[in-house]
């Protein structure tokens, strides 16, 4: 419950902390390779101390491309999209979007886990919707 707390707070502050790298004249492509960096250099300690890579087999190509690959698209790319949005959208359009994460993960239970979607996800659905167009009718 904390960790999911933590991951909104952080979806919430990310896109008013993120504006002030536009006031400062860095460019979403600088941004985006920061956070990475940063992301990497702090967890690599906790990673290095948790998992102790060294006493754990070689786990093949397969598992390690798809980390470089998780790592390329889901993270470098998904932040660099994040960053240039909110420069051109501003804060208040790129929070919006936070809103479609339960839809999104509904969706993925359907389409990969073969989940059953009731009514009342629909329901939950149209009113995220609702929600964003009142707030887009109001900008």
């Amino acid at each position: 419950m904390l960790t999911c707390l933590g991951a909104a707070l952080s979806y919430g502050v990310a896109g008013v902390w993120g504006r002030r790298f536009k006031a400062a004249g860095i460019s979403p492509l600088q941004t985006a390779a920061g956070v990475v960096t940063c992301s990497a250099v702090i967890l690599t300690p906790v990673w290095l101390g948790v998992d102790r890579p060294w006493t754990l087999g070689w786990p093949g190509w397969s598992p390690v491309l798809a980390v470089v690959a998780l790592a390329v698209l889901s993270s470098a790319v998904a932040y660099l999209i994040f960053f240039r949005i909110l420069a051109r959208a501003g804060a208040t359009a790129i929070s919006l979007v936070t809103f479609l994460i339960p839809f999104s993960a509904a969706g993925l239970g359907w389409l990969v886990l073969g989940e059953r979607l009731e009514a009342r996800h629909f329901a939950g659905l149209a009113l995220i919707l609702g929600g964003l167009a009142l707030i887009e009718r109001r900008r």
